[in-house]
C-alpha cells in the first residue's frame, strides 16, 4: 500500500516554500536556516526508515487481524467514522504517553528539539518510533476488527491533518472550532517549554480528548518553543539519538534496579536523587513559592 503521507510531499513542499517566503517578507523570526535544514534532514530520515518500518507495522496489524473479534464491514459509512474516533482517541494516549514516560519520549522528543514553530517543525520526526514500539498503541484496532491497511490510512490522515497546525501565521479560529479542533494555537502550546504549557494539549485533530481528560491549556501568550534544557545542535544523528545515549548512561549509573526501572520508563526528568525534575515536580516546586493570600500573611 502506497503511503499518503509520499502524495502529500509536494504539497508539504510548495506550503514550507510560501510560509519561508512569507516570513522573509514580514521580517518574522519563524525560520533559522540550520534549524529547518535540521527538521528537513529528520524528516528525509524517517521516510527512508519508514520505507522498513511500514512494512513491520503492517505485518504487526496483519497477525493480529487473524484473530479479530468481529468482521467489520469497511464498506459502510459508519466503518470509518468509527474508526476515525477510535484512531484520534489512541493517538491521544500514545502522544500522552510519550510525554510521560521516558521510553517514548526519547522518541518522541525529536519533535520538539526546534525552538523554532513553523511547518518545517512539523516534518521533525523521530527515527526510532517504530523501533521502539509506538504501534504497539493501535494493535488493538485490528483485534476489534478493522482491516489493518484503513488502521494505517487512518494514521496517515491524522498525520496529514497536523501538518498545517505547525504554524504562527494562524492566530485563532472560531470558538467553535477552536472548541473541537486541534488548532495552530493549541498545538503552539504543546511546543513550549514554559512550564505552564508543559505537557499539554496532546490532541491529534480532536482536542475534546484534552479537555475531557484535564491536559487542555489555552495559549494565552506567545510560547517559548523547544525542550526545557535544550541540546543546541543541528546534528541529526544527535537530534535523533541524543535522548536514548542519555537515557542509557542513566541506566548504567542508575545503582538499582529500581533506579534504572525510573529511568527507563519513568516520566522525563525523573532521578533518583533530585538531580532533575518532572514536570509534576516543577509545578509543585512553583506553587510553593508563590506568596500565601494576603490575609493569611496578615493573621
Amino acid at each position: 500500500m502506497k503511503d499518503l503521507i509520499h502524495y502529500a510531499i509536494p504539497g508539504f513542499v510548495i506550503l514550507l516554500t510560501a510560509e519561508v517566503i512569507a516570513t522573509a517578507i514580514q521580517k518574522k523570526d519563524f525560520y533559522e536556516t540550520k534549524d529547518t535544514a535540521s527538521s528537513l534532514s529528520m524528516g528525509i530520515g524517517n521516510v527512508i526508515v519508514g520505507l522498513v518500518g511500514k512494512i513491520l507495522v503492517f505485518g504487526a496489524y496483519s497477525l493480529v487481524y487473524q484473530f479479530r473479534l468481529f468482521d467489520l464491514p469497511a464498506d459502510q459509512w459508519w466503518y470509518w467514522v468509527v474508526l476515525f474516533f477510535a484512531d484520534d482517541f489512541t493517538y491521544y494516549w500514545f502522544h500522552r504517553t510519550s510525554h510521560g514516560s521516558r521510553y517514548f519520549w526519547a522518541s518522541h522528543v525529536i519533535h520538539h528539539s526546534s525552538q523554532k514553530y513553523n511547518l518545517g517543525t512539523a516534518l521533525r520526526q523521530t527515527w526510532t518510533g517504530t523501533i521502539s514500539g509506538s504501534f504497539l498503541f493501535w494493535l488493538w484496532l485490528p483485534l476489534l476488527g478493522f482491516h489493518p491497511a484503513a488502521v494505517m490510512a487512518m494514521q496517515a490522515i491524522s498525520l496529514l491533518y497536523q501538518f498545517w497546525i505547525h504554524t504562527e501565521f494562524i492566530n485563532k479560529f472560531p470558538a467553535p472550532i477552536e472548541f473541537i479542533f486541534n488548532t495552530p494555537s493549541h498545538h503552539r502550546v504543546h511546543h513550549a517549554s514554559d512550564l505552564k504549557y508543559l505537557d499539554k494539549n496532546h490532541a491529534g485533530v480532536l482536542i475534546i480528548w484534552d479537555r475531557m481528560f484535564g491536559t487542555f491549556e489555552p495559549e494565552v501568550e506567545r510560547p517559548t518553543y523547544g525542550l526545557t534544557r535544550n541540546i543546541n545542535s543541528y546534528n541529526p544523528v544527535r537530534i535523533a539519538f541524543h535522548e536514548w545515549a542519555d537515557m542509557l548512561h542513566d541506566v548504567r549509573h542508575a545503582g538499582s534496579l529500581r533506579n534504572a526501572l525510573g529511568y527507563l520508563f519513568g516520566p522525563p526528568g525523573w532521578s533518583h536523587d533530585g538531580s532533575r525534575k518532572t514536570t509534576r515536580q516543577l509545578r509543585d516546586e512553583a506553587r510553593q513559592r508563590q506568596p500565601e493570600p494576603q490575609e493569611k500573611q496578615l493573621a
